[in-house]
């Protein structure tokens, strides 16, 4: 899954960044003189990169390395699942693929994805961030090399808090709800959160040490009947409660960010860009918006998140793995995904950069969360699970009255064929 972020271009010296990274991989990386340069085909998304950063990137990663000659080559999302399908079952695919992190496995079961287990140490596995780390690691092997992430924070309006008499964001989950129920007074909603935010409801269930799904004896198993993720369900609802968010639509329905534009909602839980999106509804906001981690259980960690964003991946029918391997290292390396994080305003895929977004309150508030990512269960037939809305459904269900364990049971139950199915 993506959360776009708006980012201005800015100039970018790529040349030292290409030469700096190198190409890990020995033989295959450059062409002898004499001979035809090798060219690599590198697939990216829409809105990943600038134009700008991808032509700097090309020139000087080619400067670096002779006898390379590489066509990066950005791709539309409409459609990118069958294309890229089509391109691993093929004798001519890319040799460097962007996808969505949680996409990696749906790949990697077709067998047309190259095992890199061997190269995590190299590409400084060790610092990788969770939530792109363990999408891309499926039964025990690394597929996807994580690229950049995005994940959610609390976008609050300030003047609301300084109304409330808050100085500072809560730090804990105790104190974000004993906050927010000081916030949803006077008319005011201490928080716009609707029933079927269920990214948000994941985070709670990991926080107390539950999951969406398990595998046990090699099949998935649905967990929402955990008591440790009705526990997540019980804290949702409790914040849920707190504000006038409707109990069966989600985000979208209606967009969130035109609620909150109004000025009366204390908070919303959305990726930092939420924020740009209300001030095209709600210029008179500007400067008025702040934003922290969602809390976790204690104030020494951030509350668990689900960590959307990109994995890079190289087909088995490359022509040049080796030497595709050297771009996957360039463009994962500490060098590059500075300057990506600082353009593109996303999380970069180790734990260790995360300061380099310190100088925008949203985006360092996202990069402080993502220590704590997480990621849907790695199996391909885990978007059929989203597509029935059956989490949905029983957020719903649970908030309208019924009986916590019992629909908690009967969504488990769908969760399992789900599944399973085709097993």
């Amino acid at each position: 899954m993506k959360h776009r972020l708006l980012a201005t271009a800015a100039a970018l010296a790529l040349a030292a960044t290409a030469a700096a990274c190198g190409s890990g991989s020995g033989g295959g990386s450059a062409a002898p003189a004499d001979s035809e340069p090798v060219r690599l085909t590198v697939w990216i998304m829409d809105g990943s990169v600038t134009d700008e950063l991808v032509k700097r990137f090309e020139t000087g990663y080619e400067s670096a390395h002779p006898g390379v000659d590489l066509d990066v080559q950005i791709q539309a999302w409409d459609g990118i699942g069958e294309r890229i399908t089509a391109a691993l079952a093929s004798t001519d695919a890319p040799d460097v693929i962007e996808v969505g992190n949680t996409q990696v496995a749906q790949y990697a079961a077709s067998g047309g994805v190259r095992d890199l287990s061997g190269k995590v140490a190299d590409l400084g596995g060790a610092d990788w961030i969770p939530g792109l780390a363990q999408p891309g690691n499926i039964d025990g092997r690394q597929y996807g090399v994580p690229w950049y992430a995005a994940n959610r924070v609390v976008v609050y309006n300030k003047d609301l808090f300084a109304k409330a008499g808050i100085e500072a964001p809560p730090r804990t989950r105790d104190e974000w709800l004993e906050i927010t129920a000081r916030l949803d007074r006077g008319g005011d909603q201490g928080i716009y959160l609707t029933g079927q935010t269920w990214y948000a409801l994941a985070g709670f269930v990991w926080d107390e040490g539950g999951d969406l799904a398990v595998k046990e004896g090699g099949r998935w198993k649905g967990a929402l009947d955990t008591p440790q993720a009705l526990a997540g369900m019980d804290f949702y609802r409790r914040l849920q409660a707190l504000g006038k968010g409707p109990k069966d639509a989600d985000e979208a329905n209606p967009p969130q960010h035109e609620v909150f534009a109004q000025g009366g909602v204390a908070q919303m839980i959305s990726v930092p860009g939420g924020a740009a999106r209300v001030l095209e509804v709600a210029p008179e906001m500007k400067g008025k918006m702040g934003f922290f981690p969602i809390p976790g259980k204690t104030a020494d960690k951030p509350g668990a998140v689900f960590t959307g964003g990109s994995d890079l991946i190289i087909p088995e029918a490359s022509r040049h793995p080796d030497a595709a391997y050297a771009v996957v290292k360039a463009l994962a390396g500490e060098d590059f995904q500075t300057e990506l994080a600082k353009t593109m305003n996303f999380v970069p895929n180790r734990a260790s950069l995360a300061h380099v977004l310190d100088a925008d309150e949203g985006t360092a508030a996202m990069a402080r969360g993502a220590a704590n990512g997480r990621a849907t269960p790695n199996t391909p037939n885990w978007a059929a699970v989203e597509a029935t809305s059956v989490i949905k459904q029983y957020m719903t269900a649970v908030l309208t009255g019924k009986d916590p364990a019992a629909e908690a049971r009967k969504a488990s139950e769908a969760i399992t064929t789900t599944l399973n199915s085709g097993s």
